[in-house]
């Protein structure tokens, strides 16, 4: 915004601040500035920014403070910028690491300020969106196989802390940098300062930040920052697809939070709490950032969102909201962690829309439903073989669940970001293969290797 704040000469003065509750400020306004317009006041060398979000009566408003609220104070006038937030947009961008106003955080010049976008644009038409379009490969042979991405669709990862949510973000990434060419935008919405930083330093070593744009608002941030950083990562989204033509992974880690930061500003403005505490505008909230997720004839946003379960109830009038929006649910497991199964998706509870035979084709369709009943089977006995072991079971049973335990197994790979940690070198698995492969393993020409060869390789025609 600072091409907006070059003087305070050159822009009106509103009106001035007769009211601060933590980051709410209310303003006595001479003119009143339209809903989600940026306002500023300077203060001691330091710009504040607020967004308007409410009309009290005809002369004064509610907005929301985009900093900390410390210096401010009544009597200080208030500045119109004349607009809604606008973030500076650049192809350079990518490599880079900025917060919601796209100033940088990694210590390098900021953007060249060449192109300025609104972060409230309007939804493409539809006249000019297009829809989904099959599947897009991420070379990730459990989620190719039997949860596949939506090109151009929305995902939902959703899984607790250490069970490697994070690290398959970031082979995601690396699959659209090193399978499709794309480019991929990281929004950090409520992050640990901690984590963004670690996150930073190992996406650097495993050599996917180039092809990377990381957004952050910070976990001790104003909550207008945390509600609104996802609608300027999705800007930048945005417009990378309208300029570069590429695929463009969006990754939201984690939507929850915006959702959070939402219930807060609700609170703030005083709105009555609606269904289980929250927001009243919780729907509207979440489709207003989700419905912007489009793809055009130049380029695709497809998007992978992290999503925190309260209390693991997936009736959650918030995660309801987002789930409704979703194409494919990944459910990753601790219990799978638990067993050294990585990536630690559980089989049984993901799924997409793309399950069915007119979109996937028999041979997929065929497959994915023949190793889901095999490990169905597997999850029904595993009490049985605790109790009574293996013998007790038939001869058909004792098949199904050598083969189950194979396949899960087999449904591992080492990942190409870990390559340094784990000293084993990454895999990309094409989905042909793996189709190939679990065909080979259910009509039974692998049943004289031992699980161990099955574990953490690629293809079975690779070298072990």
């Amino acid at each position: 915004m600072d091409h907006l704040l070059v003087q305070q000469e050159d822009h009106q003065v509103i009106g001035t601040i007769v009211e601060v509750h933590g980051p709410v400020v209310i303003i006595d306004c001479t003119q009143l500035p339209p809903l989600r317009q940026a306002l500023f006041t300077r203060f001691d060398h330091t710009v504040y920014l607020f967004e308007v979000h409410q009309h009290i009566d005809e002369r004064h408003i509610r907005a929301i403070t985009l900093h900390g609220t410390a210096g401010l104070s009544r009597g200080i006038s208030v500045f119109d910028t004349g607009a809604p937030l606008h973030v500076p947009v650049s192809e350079q961008c990518l490599g880079r690491l900025l917060n919601i106003f796209g100033k940088p955080l990694d210590g390098m010049p900021p953007l060249p300020k060449t192109e300025f976008r609104n972060i409230h644009a309007k939804p493409l038409p539809l006249s000019e969106a297009i829809g989904i379009s099959g599947i897009l490969e991420t070379g990730i042979k459990v989620i190719d196989l039997l949860c596949p991405f939506v090109k151009g669709g929305k995902t939902g990862l959703f899984g607790g802390a250490g069970v490697g949510k994070t690290v398959l973000v970031m082979e995601f990434i690396h699959a659209v940098s090193a399978i499709h060419k794309g480019v991929s935008v990281f929004a950090g919405v409520g992050e640990r300062i901690r984590e963004a930083h670690e996150l930073w330093r190992e996406m650097q070593q495993a050599g996917v930040m180039n092809d990377t744009l990381m957004v952050f608002g910070q976990m001790d941030e104003s909550p207008g920052v945390r509600f609104r950083v996802a609608l300027s990562a999705l800007t930048y989204a945005e417009f990378l697809r309208d300029t570069l033509h590429k695929e463009v992974l969006f990754v939201i880690d984690n939507v929850f939070r915006f959702v959070q930061a939402g219930s807060e500003i609700s609170s703030l403005l005083g709105r009555m709490p609606a269904t289980v505490g929250y927001q009243p505008t919780l729907t509207s909230e979440v489709a207003e950032l989700q419905e912007r997720i489009l793809s055009t004839r130049q380029g695709a946003i497809t998007s992978v969102q992290a999503v925190y379960v309260p209390a693991d109830d997936m009736t959650d009038p918030a995660v309801s909201a987002i789930l409704s929006h979703l194409d494919t649910t990944v459910i990753l497991s601790r219990d799978q962690a638990s067993k050294g199964i990585y990536p630690a998706v559980d089989p049984l509870r993901s799924s997409s829309k793309l399950m069915d035979r007119h979109t996937l084709g028999d041979r997929h369709y065929t497959v994915a439903e023949n190793v889901r009943e095999h490990l169905a089977r597997y999850h029904e006995l595993e009490d049985i073989i605790a109790m009574l072991g293996m013998e007790e079971l038939s001869e058909i049973d004792r098949k199904i669940v050598m083969r189950a335990r194979k396949l899960q197994r087999y449904l591992t790979q080492p990942f190409a970001v870990l390559a340094q940690h784990t000293r084993k070198t990454g895999t990309s698995v094409p989905l042909a293969q793996t189709l190939t492969d679990c065909e080979a393993f259910l009509a039974g020409h692998y049943d004289d290797l031992s699980e161990e060869q099955c574990y953490m390789r690629g293809s079975m025609q690779d070298e072990s």
